[in-house]
């Protein structure tokens, strides 16, 4: 049976993403709507790297959301170790639009290391950098 738009129709329940158009270099909120980093990379089920997928297949499932900083290794070739990604349970996830909001979670988010560092070692260093403008 064929959808309304002219399309076979859906063998499961559920919605189909396109990775790449909707969720890759997305901006994750956190459930009070605090940006907690981008998604960087996927975790799949139902699929092996390097293996044909015949035709067929049921199609694979995200598991869980990577996120870290991986602004260099795009730039310059490779991947980032799997220890400075920080995996995110698939099950956290609350909508995605074009943002992906999270679900309150004892996750703890630490995406944004960098920025903590830079805030704490060189920023507050700086006259003035400890507190806000008076």
């Amino acid at each position: 049976m064929n959808r309304p738009d002219g399309l076979p129709a859906l063998p499961q329940d559920g919605r189909i993403l396109d990775a790449r158009l909707h969720l890759l270099d997305r901006q994750l909120l956190s459930d009070t709507d605090d940006p907690v980093g981008t998604i960087d990379d996927l975790e799949l089920a139902g699929i092996e790297k390097n293996d044909p997928i015949p035709r067929g297949t049921e199609p694979p499932t995200v598991t869980a959301i990577l996120s870290g900083h991986v602004l260099a290794t795009r730039m310059f070739g490779g991947q980032p170790p799997r220890s400075r990604l920080q995996r995110i349970p698939w099950t956290v996830v609350r909508h995605v639009g074009t943002v992906v909001n999270l679900d309150a979670t004892d996750v703890p988010f630490d995406s944004q290391w960098r920025e903590h560092w830079l805030r704490d070692h060189i920023i507050a260093r700086i006259p003035g950098g400890r507190h806000a403008a008076q």
